[in-house]
């Protein structure tokens, strides 16, 4: 999807699901990591991540599109279009769009270990030296198994530091 089809298709939504016209820009930003979208205060544009129409399609992106909608249609209005605000949340629900994103699976090359007595395996980034660390439940000592490349979401990576 270029940028002219994105503008077309965000002014289209914002006709269809607000009956409001969309008078700023619609832009990919290809920096933005963990979020889907981002609706710009100062001069009303939004920002869209090309990664989540390649992951999960157009209609999940529609639904991103419909959400960066609410925060601009509300901004413009004056009323709350903060995630906290009831004005926000109710405009989410009455348009069908999600308030959070899914997290974009990637892959990661990771470390299997288990424990020699309770059997419990452990998933790393980093591998270390099994003769300096013990089980964190039993104990026991710990045993590498193998690198593995697996596919993991933004929260499984931060619980695996």
């Amino acid at each position: 999807m270029t940028e002219q089809e994105l503008q077309r298709h965000m002014e289209a939504v914002s006709l269809q699901f607000f009956q409001k016209p969309f008078l700023h820009r619609a832009m990919f930003n290809t920096r933005l990591r963990t979020t889907g979208g981002r609706y710009l205060l100062q001069s009303h544009d939004i920002e869209m991540n090309p990664s989540y129409l390649e992951s999960f399609g157009l209609d999940y992106f529609i639904g991103i599109m419909k959400h960066e909608l609410c925060h601009y249609h509300l901004h413009l209005a004056g009323k709350g279009y903060q995630h906290r605000d009831a004005d926000f949340r109710a405009l989410l629900a009455k348009v069908d769009a999600p308030r959070f994103c899914q997290a974009i699976p990637t892959e990661q090359k990771m470390h299997r270990y288990t424990c020699l007595a309770c059997n419990t395996a452990f998933l790393r980034k980093r591998r270390f030296d099994v003769k300096k660390y013990r089980c964190g439940r039993c104990n026991g000592r710990l045993k590498y198994v193998q690198e593995e490349i697996v596919q993991v979401s933004q929260e499984f990576q931060l619980l695996c530091n």
